[in-house]
């Protein structure tokens, strides 16, 4: 919420405008909107948008985070035209903004006036690479295919421009450091000044500043396409983008703490991917724990900084959620909650959390009802939230209610070509036509949990109870799904042999194939994962991931299982080279 501590800053920040230059102006805009300040933050951006190309990026990253929080049509107009204006701002004053650097301080008679001209020259550079990024983003969420093309072809001219500064950067950085330590050998240590200008005028402070502000997209660029599906990676190294995980995760590294606008969202995007992207894909193994104690210490270093953020709050509700502590989540995205209370669309995503916490906990009225809040409110998928409804409804036992909101499923479904929404509509059609039993119900809710990795989260009482109704089942066109969830139940218990035998029963149901299609393939993965932990079945286990990559097609969440089948075997190829 946005109250006095927020106007303070506001206030604070303008009245040192005429002695501060706009980096750190830009940056106490940023600290602001994430300390729950979003419309001091908008309207210290907007004031001073004319006058900075940095102010104006600001700005446009504001209008930019409100489009893609709400997906309102009007909203995403207008960061795409804010985003536009940002550009003209960048590349007006700047005919050659893709001229060497080198070539530009030979023409430039002045060291200083050329340390300047550097700067603000990169600058732009890399904030229309950025704007570049953001109308792709933009262009994607339509999900046409000639956005998609459009998106694509943006995305490589950004990324192009990214590379180049990059490595403009990383040079410049070198060439100081070498006139540094020449400068150390000539004076004294008194007279050493880290600030001191180098022979091009470009000042060390500057640069590491400049390196921050290119490292947050160049990571981002390198840690989202290492994620890619491999069947879409042709598509990608057509376009010439690479995909280093770890590059990515050093970049967004070293953006975090650099003195840059941007280090504030490097660390956020850091946050997400430790807490959202890892245990979500299973990068790196199938542990979900990977990568929380990176996430637990930058929390702890940050919470000086944003003692009172909700976005940080939530952030510390996923780890405590992956650390199974579950009503500690949930008292972290209760304050969350509360502390958005001027920002619906983190409230949304707080909700989302209480309604998953609450499935784990299997405390189904408090699912239903987080859900239902969502499906009323929220402009994103009205058609998922609303099968979540019915599913906890009827898991409550509140039948007649769970069967109405399963006939608005089919009403809600408007994105014919999501996956999500596609399974939500089948599996509502099916529960309505059936009349959808309590067992059922819960039965859907244990389905989702695995689907989205969340039964590692769930305690052991809890997955005895899951257990028991899954065996009460007796239902042919459902076998197959009783048994790959039982099996992962018994995976999570650390029984592996039951596992093993699940697994091979959900395989080898053909019956249930049709209604549902990724049971075999997910089974089949489940078994080769097990497979690997053992160095006597490694081959066992690559072999089954192969099959489950390549000899099946068009089942529900096949994307979904790719990224977590390519990257096992990346895993598997970093511990035994093949």
């Amino acid at each position: 919420m946005a109250g006095p501590e927020q106007s303070q800053q506001q206030q604070q920040a303008e009245e040192k405008a005429a002695h501060i230059d706009d980096a750190e102006m830009a940056l106490q805009g940023i600290n602001m909107l994430l300390n729950n300040g979003f419309k001091e933050s908008d309207e210290l951006f907007r004031r001073y948008r004319t006058q900075s190309p940095l102010m104006s990026f600001g700005a446009s990253f504001v209008s930019f985070l409100n489009a893609m929080m709400t997906f309102e049509e009007e909203k995403m107009q207008m960061a795409c035209d804010d985003l536009r204006t940002t550009e003209k701002l960048c590349e007006s004053d700047s005919a050659g903004v893709i001229e060497t650097i080198r070539n530009k301080i030979k023409k430039s008679m002045d060291s200083q006036r050329s340390g300047i001209v550097v700067v603000d020259r990169l600058q732009r550079q890399i904030i229309v690479a950025d704007c570049q990024v953001y109308l792709a983003v933009l262009s994607f969420v339509k999900q046409e295919l000639s956005a998609y093309i459009k998106g694509g072809w943006i995305l490589r001219k950004a990324w192009k421009m990214y590379n180049k500064c990059h490595s403009d950067i990383s040079q410049l950085q070198e060439a100081c450091q070498q006139t540094s330590s020449a400068h150390q050998e000539a004076l004294s240590a008194d007279n050493a000044n880290h600030n001191a200008p180098v022979e091009n005028g470009v000042t060390a402070e500057a640069l590491d500043r400049l390196k921050g502000s290119v490292s947050f997209g160049y990571g981002l660029f390198h840690l989202c396409i290492s994620m890619v599906p491999p069947h879409l990676l042709k598509i990608i190294n057509l376009l010439g983008f690479p995909g280093d995980r770890l590059q990515g995760l050093s970049s967004l590294m070293y953006a975090s703490e650099s003195k840059d606008m941007k280090a504030p969202l490097a660390t956020l995007a850091l946050l997400w991917y430790h807490t959202v992207v890892l245990p979500f894909f299973a990068l790196d193994g199938s542990d979900t724990h990977a990568g929380l104690l990176e996430a637990k210490a930058i929390l702890q270093r940050k919470s000086l900084v944003y003692p009172n953020s909700s976005l940080f709050m939530f952030f510390k509700g996923r780890v405590q959620r992956l650390e199974c502590h579950i009503n500690s989540a949930l008292a972290c995205f209760h304050d969350a909650l509360e502390l958005a209370s001027d920002q619906r669309e983190i409230q949304h995503v707080c909700l989302y959390e209480i309604g998953w916490c609450s499935m784990i906990e299997m405390n189904f009225e408090d699912a239903y009802r987080a859900f239902e809040r969502l499906k009323n409110e929220s402009r994103w998928s009205q058609c998922y939230y609303a099968y979540l409804t019915g599913a906890c409804q009827g898991a409550a036992g509140d039948l007649d209610g769970a069967s109405g909101v399963f006939k608005d499923v089919q009403k809600l479904f408007k994105r014919k070509n999501n996956q999500i929404e596609q399974f939500a509509v089948k599996r509502a059609e099916r529960l309505r036509k059936i009349s959808p039993t309590r067992e059922l119900c819960i039965l859907g809710v244990i389905e989702v949990l695995y689907l989205w990795k969340a039964l590692q989260n769930c305690s052991s009482s809890k997955l005895q109870i899951m257990s028991q109704v899954l065996q009460s089942l007796d239902d042919s066109l459902c076998r197959g799904l009783k048994h790959l969830l039982l099996g992962a139940i018994h995976k999570c218990h650390g029984n592996m042999r039951d596992a093993v035998q699940s697994f091979q029963l959900a395989a080898r149901d053909e019956y249930g194939r049709q209604i549902n299609s990724y049971v075999q393939p997910y089974s089949v993965y489940e078994l080769g994962c097990i497979l690997l932990a053992k160095p006597e079945t490694v081959g066992k286990g690559r072999s089954l991931l192969i099959q489950a990559k390549e000899d099946f097609t068009g089942y529900d969440f096949e994307n979904r299982l790719h990224v977590r089948i390519h990257s096992a075997l990346a895993s598997l190829k970093e511990v035994v080279p093949q």
